[in-house]
């Protein structure tokens, strides 16, 4: 199938064409129609299935009345006022959907203005004034504006709840239900999602009604071409044993997952002090320094990103190969998050966890959700790097110590102490795909996400 047989109009697929995309995702063949026809959408789908622009493209066509329909909103409609809002959970995600509108609606007469906290709220407004027909935001700015009379959304016939479970999962259900309330009550629902939990039902089934049910993947999966492994390894071994992975297996791209800000700050300088090029993304960086570690991380100017949950949705890389649990994540399903960064669009990808035994728990969790087990791997020798300093538990297996003569059983007194990191507290598919470059030497499809 192409995306010429789902019903999209020339100036669509000419945009879709421009981008080098010539097969649609199953999400992408079900959904479609079904949002061009009016009808709500429960959508259920694997990160990186192409959620982006299963509801992206026949947005921008009911907005624009492409293909001979009339608009949405009427032929006259206000040109202030969004006609469709697409909510979702973090800034990176809400940029990247953005991207996605603007780039898919090349040749469609759309505008579209996106939102978010972290930032001056002035150029906001300010853009909310001179109008949109499609708004991207997230709960929380959105709010904010409504309640500074700098938007209308009395207009939108389109609303979308993207990554709907991790919007439950981060508190912003009330922040929803007010926004809904500040919409009209007619209007078409889509609900986007790669989990389901009884909340998430309970939210779907009051929004939605006589929903198509569209889901390609089975509930709770990770995408079927990551190779998950897992090694079990003393916490303060940890850093060093990654460290010796990137180096030794020559990564030049890995993202790498801790519980906390401050221990994704720590293991950024442990990286660095190794030589390995790596910058830290979580909630108390600016949204300027996370735009730029994104971008230098995307371009190849360093090897490793560091990121708590806030990059485990909305995060698109293009051909990802490696994603590092440097912690378990304490809520099972993030772990399903977290790999799905990698093997987006056709590609493949690997996930490895970092399992100390404090973890064990954590990891039977994971499993449990994942009805398997996961692969234990031998743990290779590695050296202690004395420049992200000295262990302090060697633990009484997989003990590099005897590989490196100047590593040191315990720390020199006064230093502090600097183990693998501490639990946290329990609470990126989007964007656009790229052409995958297989090893096996043949063709690869290219997928739109």
């Amino acid at each position: 199938m192409s995306f010429s047989d789902l019903g999209l109009a020339p100036e669509l697929l000419r945009a879709v064409s421009e981008n080098a995309y010539t097969e649609p995702t199953p999400i992408q063949i079900r959904a479609i129609p079904a949002v061009l026809e009016g009808r709500d959408v429960l959508a259920g789908a694997q990160t990186g299935t192409g959620k982006t622009a299963a509801f992206v493209l026949p947005i921008l066509q009911k907005l624009a009345g492409l293909g001979g329909a009339t608009p949405i909103g009427g032929v006259n409609p206000d040109r202030r006022a969004p006609r469709s809002l697409v909510l979702t959970p973090t800034r990176e995600l809400a940029a990247q959907i953005a991207e996605s509108a603007r780039t898919y609606g090349k040749y469609a007469p759309v505008r579209t203005q996106v939102v978010f906290g972290g930032v001056n709220i002035n150029p906001q407004i300010s853009g909310l004034r001179s109008g949109c027909d499609l708004l991207i935001a997230t709960p929380g700015r959105l709010l904010d504006l409504a309640q500074q009379g700098a938007v209308n959304l009395r207009n939108v016939q389109v609303l979308v709840l993207d990554e709907a479970d991790r919007m439950l999962d981060m508190g912003f259900i009330r922040d929803i239900r007010r926004i809904i309330k500040l919409l009209p009550e007619r209007r078409q629902n889509l609900l986007f999602s790669a989990t389901y939990s009884n909340d998430m039902r309970q939210l779907a089934s009051g929004l939605l009604r006589d929903p198509v049910s569209v889901e390609v993947a089975p509930r709770n999966a990770t995408a079927d071409r990551v190779d998950q492994s897992v090694y079990k390894v003393p916490k303060d071994h940890k850093r060093h044993l990654l460290a010796h992975l990137i180096k030794e297996g020559n990564w030049f791209q890995v993202l790498i997952f801790t519980r906390t800000k401050h221990g994704a700050n720590r293991l950024t300088q442990q990286l660095e002090g190794a030589g390995i090029k790596a910058m830290a993304i979580h909630g108390n960086k600016s949204q300027g320094a996370r735009t730029r570690a994104l971008a230098d991380f995307k371009d190849n100017r360093i090897t490793a990103l560091v990121a708590t949950e806030v990059a485990a949705r909305g995060l698109d890389i293009k051909e990802l190969p490696h994603v590092v649990n440097y912690e378990l994540p304490n809520v099972p399903e993030d772990y399903v998050h977290r790999i799905g960064r990698t093997a987006r669009a056709g590609l493949t990808g690997q996930a490895i966890s970092l399992v100390s035994p404090d973890e064990t728990s954590f990891l039977r969790d994971i499993e449990r959700l994942l009805k398997r087990p996961l692969d234990v791997m031998a743990v290779p020798p590695f050296p202690i790097n004395m420049a992200i300093g000295p262990v302090t538990d060697p633990g009484p297996s997989a003990d590099p110590r005897r590989n490196n003569s100047a590593a040191r059983p315990s720390r020199p007194q006064g230093q502090r102490r600097d183990g693998g990191g501490q639990r946290g507290r329990g609470r990126a598919a989007p964007g656009r795909g790229g052409q995958g470059s297989g090893g096996d030497g043949g063709a690869r499809r290219q997928r739109m996400h």
